[in-house]
């Protein structure tokens, strides 16, 4: 089947009663058959669930349609997206190891590397997509695991990643970590360069309307078996209701992403032509990105976030967002409303001005997740704004 077929069909076992829809699941724990199944599903013998904090069938159908779509050999849902990137470090990780992440992350996952980790003996290296071979430069004989975002928050970098997993001739023992939450697998799928693992913020397009809270990883079998264990006993289990959702949600990803990627591609296409009111427009499928063609090669579509910058700095960008009338100002993305998001002081605050300047965020930074409005509406909202705001 074609993956549109696939998250539609992918469903957790009919149960005697007939459904046509996959029932919630709202129990704690299951039931053992008798005594000898319960060794054995304990054992590791035979599969099944036994405490919806390790596995639930509505997480598993979440899992599974995911994995189809990632093409990846298993995966875990985690409560969140940070729950998920957190543990796609912590539980592959020890003390005196060493991360080499690219340096356009999410400002949370910022605050991993360099505040948290860093307490349990856990160092990292930043290294830049605009200078990509310096991860050569910093891997070092405890390096465990590459990390990176691609296309990056909010600065929409692009990393090769057929370039970057060529790294494992030389290094075949790092973990190759993406954060595919902008492109969704929809749009691109690392692991068939040779990713290792990779990881969601199902919040944001998975879900698609802001309702819910999740997160899941997937990849090598083996990495998730290890992860497995991690998550069994910390507990970031995402609950059987948020994964129902979710899942029902993967049955409109491909339409919905389609609409998202050609309004923001006709947004990002307008936004150029206000070239009185804006400095630069960054888009992964617009001609004028610097990594266009490695965007035309790795993503289907240039994804549902348009990233600009207005001239006049902070107090510009405060009575752009201000004089919006149909666009959201919050900090979330990928709903079907469109959403505009001021970095430097909300979702990037925490870290200085240089830090961010060093990523491509500055006062007059505007990330906008274009949603799926009549495209006009669209225009028309962001023109007045920018005209308002002058």
């Amino acid at each position: 089947m074609k993956e549109e077929s696939k998250l539609i069909r992918t469903q957790a076992k009919r149960s005697e009663n007939r459904e046509h829809s996959v029932p919630l699941y709202l129990t704690s724990s299951f039931i053992f058959d008798d005594a000898e199944q319960g060794r054995a599903i304990f054992a590791d013998e035979i599969e099944g669930n036994v405490y919806s904090r390790y596995s639930n069938p509505n997480t598993s159908e979440f899992i599974d349609k995911v994995c189809a779509l990632e093409e990846g050999e298993a995966g875990l849902a985690f409560s969140s997206g940070m729950a998920a990137v957190f543990a796609s470090f912590a539980a592959l990780l020890k003390s005196g190891d060493h991360v080499v992440s690219f340096r356009s992350v999410f400002g949370s996952t910022h605050q991993l590397l360099t505040t948290l980790f860093p307490r349990w003996g856990i160092t990292s290296t930043y290294v830049d997509a605009s200078n990509p071979e310096g991860v050569y430069d910093a891997i070092q004989e405890n390096t465990k695991m590459i990390f990176l975002e691609t296309p990056s928050n909010p600065g929409l970098e692009l990393v090769d990643l057929e370039w970057l997993c060529k790294i494992k001739e030389k290094h075949p023992n790092i973990i190759i970590n993406v954060d595919n939450c902008f492109a969704t697998p929809y749009l691109q799928k690392p692991l068939k360069y040779g990713v290792d693992i990779v990881s969601h913020s199902a919040t944001k397009y998975m879900d698609g309307q802001g309702r819910v809270l999740g997160g899941v990883v997937v990849g090598r079998k083996d990495l998730i078996k290890e992860m497995m264990f991690f998550i069994r006993h910390t507990g970031p289990a995402m609950s059987a209701f948020n994964a129902w959702l979710l899942s029902k949600s993967l049955e409109t990803l491909p339409l919905r992403m389609d609409r998202h990627c050609s309004n923001a591609l006709a947004v990002a296409e307008f936004l150029e032509t206000m070239s009185e009111d804006i400095e630069v427009v960054m888009y992964p499928h617009l001609p004028s990105h610097p990594q266009y063609e490695l965007a035309k090669k790795q993503m289907k579509q240039g994804g549902g976030i348009v990233t600009f910058v207005v001239k006049g700095g902070a107090k510009r960008a405060s009575e752009f967002l201000d004089s919006l009338n149909m666009i959201l100002f919050s900090s979330n993305l990928g709903d079907s409303r469109s959403i505009a998001t001021h970095p430097a002081t909300t979702t990037h605050s925490k870290l200085s001005e240089q830090e961010r300047q060093n990523i491509g965020i500055f006062q007059g930074t505007i990330r906008l997740s274009v949603g799926l409005e009549n495209i006009d509406d669209l225009k028309h909202d962001l023109e007045q704004a920018l005209k308002k705001s002058r």
